[in-house]
């Protein structure tokens, strides 16, 4: 079974992992719709033009990931999903008894109720076609735990148990569900980081990503969206058709510790 030709829906796609994914997945072939809260002119040309470089069919749709109903609406205005790459996500820093209620709100249902919809909307398209890949989104997060951190460590093991339910449900069809869990991924909003982080700590670019930001990463070096978007692709093809109901940690060893 190709890649080419099918269908991949990537939520939270108009930069970041998600792009990543949806251009790795565009290079091997899939037709890719692009996703996120917003609908400016260059959220459609940037689908226009992944579409115009890979020679597939690309395009935008706005889903607002908070809202159960937006996220069930994106699998219908798609028409169809072969594979769906649940990866919208936010992310607040504080303690349990300071975490605000409505960031906590907004983290579970952005980061893990939304791929309850997705899959379930999903799911019904997957099987009229006889074929499909529920590729989750997780984080070493998902795995493990770190302080200050309450609402997107629940939201991330609660993902990984959303995708061993999904497995188990479609054993015996034709369709996989899978969670990939990053450590850190250098992305542009991990790059903004940097600089007031030198500034915080008095060090210098290297020494704050090996010893800050990278500090739980073994390998000292950041997953590249380019990785994550290959392990999709893997993930989708037929390499993969007996894998289903597990995590990839893409963490340069961070689970291992």
């Amino acid at each position: 079974m190709t890649i080419q030709g099918k269908t991949a829906i990537i939520t939270g796609s108009n930069s970041g992992i998600g792009l990543g994914v949806a251009r790795e997945l565009a290079k091997v072939g899939a037709n890719v719709v692009l996703n996120s809260f917003t609908d400016r002119d260059e959220d459609h040309a940037l689908a226009e033009e992944i579409g115009r470089e890979f020679g597939v069919t690309a395009r935008y749709i706005k889903a607002d990931m908070s809202k159960g109903d937006e996220c069930r609406a994106l699998i219908e205005k798609a028409g169809s999903c072969d594979i769906l790459v649940n990866n919208a996500g936010i992310q607040h820093v504080a303690a349990i008894d300071e975490f605000p209620r409505a960031k906590w709100d907004a983290i579970i249902a952005i980061n893990l109720s939304s791929a309850f919809h997705t899959t379930a909307a999903a799911l019904p398209v997957m099987r009229a076609a006889g074929w499909g890949r529920v590729i989750n989104i997780a984080s070493a997060h998902g795995l493990t735990a770190s302080p200050y951190k309450s609402a997107y460590v629940a939201a991330k093991h609660g993902v990984v148990g959303l995708t061993k339910v999904t497995a188990l449900e479609t054993a015996e069809e034709p369709i996989t569900c899978n969670a990939i869990c990053p450590g850190y991924v250098l992305t542009p909003l991990v790059e903004a980081q940097i600089p007031d982080t030198m500034e915080k700590y008095g060090m210098d670019r290297e020494t704050v990503i090996r010893e800050v930001l990278l500090d739980r990463q073994p390998s000292k070096q950041f997953a590249t969206v380019e990785e994550l978007g290959g392990t999709c692709v893997f993930l989708a093809s037929s390499a993969a058709n007996q894998i289903t109901g597990t995590t990839i940690s893409v963490d340069g060893g961070w689970t291992a510790l």
